[in-house]
């Protein structure tokens, strides 16, 4: 794995290249998915069929044959094996309980003049939610993407995942039914974020939608932002390790690979004030690259798009982890919880050498749908407000308008918005 030190000539540059990670031209994908997006508007079921066809290999001969059945779902549950069933359980309550704790009050104030004001907190009517499913499926996806629907209080929750051959993973359909799923389609990619946003015959349109997935589908929301609501323009994976001398190469390692096993485009960068414990580190990248399951896309990912940083002192590595801002940033220090206050932009923090990533995919409780590509330093993590829209409250009393009435109207004037200055003057004289 690549070693680079903060003093080296051209450590600026490479520091440029790793800072334009996720930079993926998004124009040179957008007129494919405009045309996508084009034709479910104008075809609705009949385009998605053919897209069906085309990118998932397999063909759809009723518009009933797009939606997955909840008796599949409650199958494919009953018939897991009952320590995964467990496992699921344990995810689904922690995910639930955590995010519980993120709903926010609808609040009343009262002011001596009369005036009351005050904020109403409203969910959505429909949410839909993207789930992956082409390299792999993800049933943690769903956990993650429909709890925290499901806690503010959503009544309809639309499910769109891609089903290459026609084929559903199992593990996905019992992680519908534990959420109580009631629609589900096996549509994926630009074709999905389309039909979910303008809805056609059998996909009901939805107010915001949610999940990760490719350039197509990241494309896609983006577009039709604004037609939707969506939660965040996500990219590929990544991972940020903050390391001293105490940090176990082993673990370090590993966790780097944790996130490179994903994709060819997913991004593992470590910095350390340790140049043994760097050094060690690669070597421990490659003892376990060749014992992996994917060890070619992994390997990918780490010879194009992931480095060791050795840096001088941990400000200053805190402050290029701060310019990354990772969508997961480990902490493997002797005083890590001390770090934390300098710690400005990363999509979620592990904290300790007893916090890999993967805990924080699975089964911790926060949200694994995380800002990529530096955004954490403007995006939040997935929660409950992604599905929570907030009206504000007013109500002014006679005195109340006598009061600042006049305060109003000359602000009004000023604009040159003579009906708004009136409307409030026009009661100021009705005594």
């Amino acid at each position: 794995m690549k070693i680079i030190n903060t003093n080296d000539a051209n450590f600026k540059q490479e520091f440029e290249n790793i800072l334009a990670r996720a930079k993926t031209d998004i124009k040179e994908v957008s007129s494919i998915v405009t045309s996508i997006i084009d034709e479910i508007v104008e075809d609705g079921n009949e385009a998605l069929k053919k897209h069906i066809e085309k990118f998932d290999k397999w063909e759809v001969k009723s518009d009933e044959e797009l939606q997955i059945s909840k008796d599949d779902m409650k199958k494919a549950y009953e018939n897991i094996d009952e320590k995964l069933k467990e496992a699921l359980h344990i995810a689904y309550d922690r995910i639930k309980t955590y995010h519980e704790k993120q709903l926010p009050k609808s609040w009343i104030d009262f002011e001596k003049n009369g005036t009351i004001l005050g904020q109403k907190v409203t969910p959505v009517d429909r949410a839909g939610l993207y789930i992956p499913g082409g390299k792999a499926a993800y049933p943690s996806s769903l956990l993650m993407n429909a709890i925290p629907a499901i806690v503010a209080g959503v009544e309809e929750i639309v499910v769109c995942t891609p089903t290459p051959n026609n084929e559903v993973n199992e593990l996905l359909l019992a992680a519908c039914y534990i959420c109580g799923i009631e629609k589900a389609f096996k549509v994926g990619g630009a074709s999905a974020v389309a039909a979910m946003a303008y809805g056609t015959e059998t996909i009901p349109k939805v107010d915001v939608i949610t999940g990760p997935g490719n350039i197509f589908v990241a494309t896609a929301k983006k577009l039709v932002f604004g037609e939707v609501h969506i939660d965040m323009i996500a990219g590929p994976s990544e991972i940020g390790i903050l390391a001293d001398s105490t940090a176990k190469p082993k673990y370090l390692a590993i966790d780097l690979l944790s996130q490179a096993e994903h994709d060819e485009m997913a991004s593992s960068i470590m910095i350390t004030i340790d140049e043994e414990v760097a050094k060690q580190t690669s070597i421990e990248v490659e003892n376990y690259l060749q014992t992996l399951s994917r060890e070619e896309i992994a390997r990918k990912s780490i010879e194009d798009r992931g480095a060791i940083i050795v840096a001088s002192s941990m400000d200053e590595a805190i402050e290029l982890m701060n310019e990354i801002a990772p969508e997961h940033l480990e902490v493997m220090t002797a005083n890590s919880f001390e770090l934390l206050p300098k710690i400005k932009h990363a999509g979620a923090i592990f904290l300790g050498e007893n916090t890999p990533e993967p805990i924080g995919d699975y089964i911790a409780g926060p949200n694994h749908t995380l800002p990529t590509g530096s955004t954490a330093k403007f995006y939040s993590p997935l929660n409950v407000e992604n599905f929570l829209k907030k009206s504000s409250i007013i109500n002014f009393s006679k005195q109340a308008i006598d009061e600042l009435g006049e305060a109003c109207a000359l602000l009004a004037d000023t604009e040159g918005l003579t009906a708004h200055a009136k409307s409030v003057r026009v009661r100021l004289e009705d005594k």
